[in-house]
């Protein structure tokens, strides 16, 4: 029996990149794991390859930005598999910009696929999650967490988005929730064609990274996400977990 035998996850953005990263290493621990993602053709796509480790899986093609519709998502799920154990908040779209040149529509599209989303997913799964004594998963960034320049509207969202985990790990440990964040940094396909366009300025990031390289979706930031969906991590909560090759040191 796997690390998640039998356990029922929901992973936004799970149609690429770290969020199918998470889904591969869940699957074939025996979660039965519930993509939800805009990209209809890549879910479809990512869900043939999850079912062949657990036939029970299965896609929600979903716009989160549509925020009416995910107690829906929650309820949906629970319909159809009888519970909910773990939510991992993944999902989010942002834009790069010099901090005066940053708008309102910036930092509404930032908001309004990262934050919200996870703030309303949250508060649809926590009454699921009080039965299974379940676990919720969310997505910080280095950016937010030492300011990186350009980047307001997504570190702004993502220290929300820390903060309402401390928030919730507070509130919900006497439920046995447990609630933590990841801050990766990641070897995703926006990543792979960054290094092909600009291998330079690539090279010098992976210089700074301790480690030497960045992390791969599954192996790393999918296995330590595994990690804070089972068992092993029940008396963690309330955490920022830097899978950054040792980048963020505090």
């Amino acid at each position: 029996m796997g690390r998640l035998q039998d356990k029922t996850a929901i992973i936004t953005g799970g149609a690429g990149g770290i969020g199918k990263g998470m889904a591969m290493a869940f699957v074939k621990e025996g979660a039965n794991v519930v993509i939800v993602d805009l990209n209809e053709e890549a879910g479809q796509e990512v869900v043939k390859e999850l079912q062949q480790y657990q036939p029970e899986s299965s896609f929600i093609q979903a716009n989160l930005a549509e925020h009416d519709k995910l107690k829906g998502i929650v309820g949906d799920v629970v319909s159809q598999y009888g519970k909910l154990d773990i939510l991992v908040n993944n999902a989010h779209a942002s834009k790069n910009k010099p901090f005066l040149e940053t708008t309102q529509e910036d930092m509404d599209l930032s908001f309004n696929t990262g934050f919200y989303p996870t703030f309303y997913l949250m508060q649809a799964a926590v009454p699921h999650l009080r039965e299974t004594k379940g676990k919720i998963i969310n997505f910080a960034s280095g950016a937010g967490i030492q300011g990186h320049a350009s980047q307001a509207a997504y570190a702004a969202a993502k220290e929300a988005i820390r903060a309402i985990t401390r928030v919730a790990a507070n509130e919900f440990g006497k439920d046995g929730i447990n609630v933590n964040l990841i801050a990766p940094i990641a070897n995703s396909p926006g990543v792979q064609q960054w290094a092909k366009e600009e291998p330079e300025y690539y090279q010098e990031v992976v210089n700074k990274i301790p480690m030497q390289r960045f992390g791969e979706l599954e192996e790393d930031i999918g296995r330590a996400a595994l990690f804070l969906a089972s068992d092993d991590s029940n008396y963690i909560t309330g955490q920022t977990l830097n899978v950054d090759g040792g980048t963020v040191k505090f």
